[in-house]
């Protein structure tokens, strides 16, 4: 059996793995047609690339790319508390929980199409494990602490530049929260990439309301405008040459409060409407995360050096791919998926169960 065979298998397991996704636990799986050594070499041999990812996802793309396409960036964090760490397990901040966890940080790269495919049909076109190489003492938390060579918002801009320049996606829009809404990143997708963005932005973000008032150097922090909801204003980020749109959205928390959201994007031909539809879009990234996390085993992989981590991770891609594509076969979401391999393993269990009594004639009468 060959690699690739042994990597369709490995996805599989992935899906179907409820405990630790472990090569023992694999090779037992298969009944030990498949050794312990030979799934740990699949996970340690070669350390698989951003271009070994794309041979894989191009085929898939093609067949889903629309003009009306949007890649939504984001990231996260697959906690591992109790392993050892190295470059790429070891502390990153959280901005969910307001602290930093240890574990392998990934920025993701997801692919939406509304008119070529189904509607809740999501493609991890990359992603990159941050490794954090630097050694440096922080002075004001007299620790020593790592980071890496190149920042998070450099991999935005190189990674778009691979898919939009290079590997020719069809999109036209570009997601991002307010992480990821530098200056420089809106800058080089519109005048770079030709493409337009629609992201959140941080409210003591400045603003100069016409072109005159930019050229006097006349901005106001956003919090400081009397932005209605429903409406949408162009004005000039500082430092941006080209004019943008800024709306804002307000929202409803799962505890009743209410919140803020301001979103801008260099396409100033959106309605308020559009604008808010086309954000919503990016949320798909959330139930993508926890799929990751819940449904192929991200978490669960026992790996210990950082070529088998990343490895794992990259599997872990293939198979949310394979189940995205089950999802739109059976018309059932990756939860209910999984719920119904999980019932079909427990029938099976019982039935297994149910025989070795029988075999033993074992039996119990309760008393209540």
């Amino acid at each position: 059996m060959n690699y690739s065979q042994v990597a369709d298998l490995y996805t599989d397991y992935l899906i179907c793995s409820f405990s630790l996704a472990s090569a023992t636990n694999m090779s037992r799986m298969l009944d030990n047609s498949i050794s312990h050594d030979k799934i740990t070499r699949l996970l340690s041999d070669k350390e698989l690339s951003s271009k070994d990812y794309w041979l894989n996802v191009k085929p898939i793309i093609r067949k889903i790319e629309s003009e009306d396409g949007v890649i939504i960036v984001d990231d996260t964090i697959e906690e591992k508390p109790f392993t050892d760490e190295n470059d790429i397990v070891c502390y990153h901040y959280d901005h969910t929980k307001g602290i930093s966890v240890k574990g392998i940080n990934i920025v993701n790269f997801l692919y939406h199409s509304q008119s070529s495919c189904p509607d809740d049909f999501s493609l991890p076109l990359a992603f990159q494990v941050i490794s954090k190489t630097e050694k440096f003492f922080d002075e004001k938390t007299q620790k020593q602490k790592r980071k890496s060579i190149i920042t998070k918002n450099e991999i935005l801009r190189n990674q778009l530049k691979a898919l939009i320049k290079h590997n020719h996606i069809k999109v036209k829009y570009i997601l991002f929260d307010i992480w990821y809404s530098s200056k420089e990143n809106m800058e080089y997708i519109k005048v770079d990439l030709k493409k337009d963005f629609v992201c959140a932005i941080k409210d003591n973000r400045t603003v100069a309301l016409s072109f005159e008032d930019k050229l006097q150097g006349k901005f106001k922090k956003i919090s400081d405008l009397d932005i209605k909801t429903g409406q949408t204003y162009m004005v000039y980020l500082k430092g941006l040459d080209f004019p943008v749109i800024l709306a804002k959205q307000v929202f409803t928390n799962k505890d009743g409060s209410t919140g803020e959201l301001y979103l801008v994007s260099s396409d100033i031909q959106l309605t308020y409407g559009q604008l808010i539809t086309i954000y919503k879009r990016r949320w798909k990234v959330e139930p993508f995360h926890k799929s990751l996390k819940q449904n192929v085993a991200l978490e669960k992989s026992p790996t210990k050096t950082q070529r088998t981590q990343a490895n794992h991770v990259f599997y872990s891609m293939m198979a949310f791919i394979k189940l995205e594509q089950l999802k739109v076969k059976q018309n059932l979401n990756h939860f209910a998926l999984k719920s119904q391999i999980y019932v079909n393993a427990l029938k099976a269990c019982f039935i297994q169960l149910t025989a070795i009594k029988e075999k033993h004639a074992i039996q119990l009468a309760l008393k209540f």
